[in-house]
């Protein structure tokens, strides 16, 4: 992957207007270190090589996810890893025939995983009936997501390639069946893991503005409208160049927030989820 300085890979993590840098570098951290470079500069990669993973790297990567803070260190996450071609197949089929799921080596599905603690109590009969409560499935959902993200970092890191793929969700019930999981369970994202095509790789990603993420001692949308106009200038010339049809990242984002019928099928989650004895009162 191309190199960049402290302050093009800031510069380029918020993108450019045609006349100005919306969120111009600060001084740079005298501690800037190869970490920094490796978490500024992910894109999410679409295209990977055939090339399988070396030996043992499932297995580091593990270790590094599980190095992530866990709520209450409570560690209500699993993952299942996924490297058998016809599995990674029929799960594409129900994550939106997205290549990536089938093209990539490893397919890590991330999981809120209730059932090790779940079991344990009733093997012991101990009453465990806060584990029905929504905090603990947030608690769960929060440990499955920051474990997720450190294997990215760690993964890019050996210069691999890394795309989340959150159209897991799209058909719950079919991926519960495919993996076999039980009771107080629950898929939450898949993540595809490879060696990019070097002749794809894409461009970093823009990201808003910080005046419309930033909030200092107390909350203010005061920037947020001019921040989405600003950011929509940048977004459309980026769409342009990877994809038609689409216009602004406004437009396509409440697209995507229209109605139940736009959520992809996701809009039945809770109702899977309660399938899968997780009670969220």
């Amino acid at each position: 992957m191309k190199h960049f300085s402290p302050t093009s890979l800031f510069e380029e993590r918020y993108g450019k207007t045609p006349d100005k840098t919306l969120d111009a570098a600060p001084p740079i951290p005298t501690t800037f270190n190869g970490t920094w470079e490796t978490i500024l500069s992910h894109r999410s990669v679409r295209s990977f090589l055939e090339t399988p993973l070396p030996s043992g790297t499932l297995e580091w990567l593990i270790a590094a996810a599980q190095s992530a803070p866990s709520s209450c260190n409570l560690q209500l996450w699993s993952v299942v890893a996924v490297e058998d071609n016809a599995r990674k197949a029929r799960l594409a089929d129900c994550s939106g025939q997205q290549d990536h799921v089938k093209q990539a080596p490893l397919l890590l599905v991330f999981l809120a995983d209730m059932a090790m603690l779940h079991d344990f109590s009733s093997n012991i009969k101990t009453n465990s009936e806060g584990i029905d409560y929504i905090d603990i499935f947030l608690m769960a959902v929060m440990d499955a997501t920051l474990a997720a993200q450190n294997i990215v970092i760690a993964a890019e890191s050996m210069k691999l390639g890394t795309v989340y793929c959150g159209s897991i969700r799209n058909h719950p019930e079919e991926v519960i069946r495919e993996l076999n999981l039980p009771p107080h369970v629950f898929p939450m994202v898949g993540l595809s893991v490879g060696y990019p095509d070097p002749e794809r790789l894409p461009r970093i990603k823009p990201r808003l503005s910080q005046r419309a993420v930033l909030h200092r001692e107390r909350y203010s949308n005061d920037n947020t409208l001019q921040a989405i106009a600003d950011y929509d200038v940048i977004m459309s010339s980026f769409y342009r160049a990877y994809r038609e049809g689409v216009t602004t990242w406004s437009k396509q984002s409440l697209a995507r927030l229209h109605g139940p019928e736009s959520l992809a099928g996701r809009d039945r989650l809770k109702e899977a989820i309660l399938k899968q004895g997780i009670l969220l009162k």
